[in-house]
């Protein structure tokens, strides 16, 4: 059975425990044993390289070196990295490194949340998209380094997986959003 961290917390305005558990329950239904902490000290304490996956769930914050370097050293060794929205874009804005992982950096939403908008699928062979079709959303439009709405990368040996969207757990649990985290989840998982 595959092994993936969830921690979360951080601004409270992005419901981050109850996208923790949106996200767990995604995961256990794919067969993960999931472990979900509310503090970045297990980074530090824990051996990350035990974990096929790692979700950030922290909006803003302020990482350590101590905690941000085991973070990025098991990402290149092979555990894969997924998340969505604030918890994972907009995540420790000093740790310079920590966005090069990431791929973006939130910058703006204009017009705050409420803002409609559709969300094209581009590449609808891709094995992370495969299948879906575009969608509106009424949420935050989040405007990060980088334009797309979701995209992979590596980072090393590692897998890395990025949905903008998720500004609250009512966002995170539509049928797209779902979708698109139980992909790139399985699909960053080592």
């Amino acid at each position: 059975m595959k092994k993936a961290l969830i921690f979360q917390g951080g601004w409270e305005g992005h419901e981050p425990e109850q996208v923790a558990e949106i996200l767990k329950g995604i995961l256990v239904e794919e067969q993960f044993n999931v472990k979900v902490t509310d503090t970045l000290d297990t980074l530090a304490k824990e051996d990350l390289g035990q974990y096929d996956l790692i979700v950030p769930n922290w909006t803003q914050g302020t990482i350590t070196n101590d905690q941000l370097e085991p973070l990025l050293n098991a990402i290149k060794n092979g555990t894969g990295l997924a998340g969505l929205h604030g918890g994972m874009g907009d995540s420790f804005r000093m740790a310079t490194e920590y966005q090069f992982m990431v791929g973006g950096q939130w910058v703006a939403h204009p017009g705050n949340d409420g803002v409609t908008y559709t969300v094209h699928i581009v590449d609808g062979e891709h094995p992370l998209t495969k299948g879906m079709n575009d969608f509106e959303v009424t949420s935050e439009q989040y405007y990060m380094h980088v334009d797309p709405v979701v995209w992979s990368k590596s980072w090393g040996k590692g897998r890395v997986y990025y949905c903008s969207l998720g500004h609250v757990a009512h966002i995170v649990r539509m049928p797209e959003v779902i979708e698109f985290m139980r992909k790139g989840m399985g699909w960053a998982a080592r």
